[in-house]
């Protein structure tokens, strides 16, 4: 297998490493046209035009678009369906993403001024969001939970779930975790046209707020264009994950962390820093040794081929300097005392320590958000949370006394900026014998009579 092993001491190490991280982020432009063309249509027939592309891409016909609403009883009758182990294992994820979340759900503040004037900020849920959940080549009831259990726990009043059918079969896990969820309503539709159905909304699907979860490059596509009509949570690109290895963790653990984000498609990316020249030999010898064990081998082969390194660095320290460069998605810390780092991680969408803690675990029900930057985007951004589910509303409260110092500030600012009925707006306020805001004027300038 054609796998990088790279040296960062090598002259030529920084236009390699930038040839390794370089991705094409830009649309496609004939998929973002098509995109464009998809969602113009729903936005103008609405129903009909969600039908036409359901019998044309799923294979699914149907006389309307209430035939393909899953209802909340189906959801539970899938639930009820599971085998035990799977019912349980569903509810114990669910409950750590909920536990976890909500310690991060915002609240109300608001602070005084001694003369009275109180300011602060009133958090609300957002009303309604639809989350999208891919489905055809495989089943994500992980996304159905790492979506809809954070707007749960925001309070978002209705959660609209959009998932394709392929030939009209529906998966019964992904039914189950949106029971377990609470997701409150769901359609059998996917691609392009579902995220126009949630943002523009047609006679059957209401619009929602926000549309949140990952899918192809139609659905990001749309999503991009959709955005401003209603909010989006990120622009997703192919999964990745970056290891700093210190030669202490077994290399077949390493081994397959590394497949387990190589295995999601060809473009996902794998890299492990490590300063231990034997080590990086060792995981090199233990892919070769599980690759033909892999299920999704050709992918897996493809990824790392394209994508992956094994990279020798000078010591853990440049390893934390070349994370913070790479920005990934998934960086897990594989070595002795691996809290120690820490605080050298600036940019990182979910950091995992020690050598126990695969990222695997992170996917499913460790508890913290599976949806992640990716693309270098954990710059400055961060992974879904209940914040994307609520939005902030400043509240100023002015007190009588708190007019007078103000009213000042604020008039002599908007005769700055030539705004008078900003200026007036603030003055009007001021209490007999209160200096205004207004500018001296001028010596030698023309008085109320129009004199000098």
């Amino acid at each position: 297998m054609n796998l990088r092993l790279l040296d960062a001491a090598a002259a030529d190490f920084d236009a390699q490493l930038q040839r390794l991280l370089e991705v094409d982020a830009a649309p496609d432009r004939e998929i973002d046209a098509r995109a464009g063309q998809i969602l113009d249509d729903v936005r103008a027939r609405g129903d009909a035009a969600l039908l036409e592309y359901t019998a044309r891409y799923d294979r699914l016909v149907a006389a309307s678009v209430a035939e393909l609403e899953i209802g909340v009883d189906a959801m539970q009758a899938a639930l009820a369906g599971l085998a035990a182990q799977d019912r349980a294992a569903l509810q114990e994820a669910a409950g750590r993403i909920r536990r976890f979340h909500e310690q991060g759900r915002q609240a109300d503040w608001d602070v005084t001024d001694p003369d009275g004037t109180t300011l602060g900020i009133r958090v609300t849920p957002l009303d309604r969001v639809g989350i999208y959940v891919p489905g055809g080549k495989a089943a994500y009831p992980s996304s159905v939970l790492m979506n809809a259990l954070p707007a749960r726990v925001a309070g978002v009043g209705e959660i609209i779930m959009a998932v394709p059918t392929p030939d009209g079969a529906r998966n019964p896990l992904v039914l189950a975790a949106a029971a377990v969820a609470g997701v409150t309503r769901a359609f059998a539709i996917g691609g392009a046209q579902a995220v126009g159905a949630l943002a523009y909304g047609t006679a059957t699907i209401p619009p929602v707020d926000k549309i949140v979860g990952p899918g192809n490059a139609y659905v990001a596509a749309a999503k991009r264009r959709v955005f401003g009509t209603v909010g989006i949570d990120m622009i997703a690109g192919p999964s990745e994950i970056l290891i700093i290895a210190d030669g202490s963790t077994d290399p077949q653990w390493i081994a397959m962390d590394l497949f387990s984000q190589a295995e999601h498609d060809e473009m996902a990316q794998a890299i492990l820093l490590t300063p231990d020249r034997a080590y990086r030999d060792a995981v090199h010898q233990a892919i070769v040794a599980l690759l033909p064990t892999m299920p999704r081998r050709a992918i897996i082969e493809t990824s790392l081929g394209a994508r992956g390194a094994l990279i020798l660095v000078r010591d853990l320290e440049q390893a934390c300097a070349l994370a913070n460069r790479i920005a990934p998605e998934h960086l897990e810390i594989s070595t002795q005392a691996a809290r120690r780092w820490l605080s050298r991680i600036r940019h990182a969408g979910a950091i995992f320590l020690g050598p126990y803690s695969s990222e695997a675990l992170g996917d499913y029900c460790a508890g913290p958000n599976h949806v992640l930057p990716t693309a270098r985007t954990a710059r400055f951004s961060s992974p879904l949370g209940v914040s994307d589910f609520q939005k902030r509303s400043s509240v100023i409260e002015v007190s009588a006394q708190g007019a007078q110092a103000l009213g000042r500030t604020a008039a002599r600012l908007a005769h700055g900026e030539g705004l008078a009925a900003h200026a007036r707006s603030a003055e009007l306020r001021l209490q007999p014998g209160t200096p205004t805001g207004r500018p001296a004027a001028r010596r030698g300038a023309a008085g109320p009579r129009g004199k000098a």
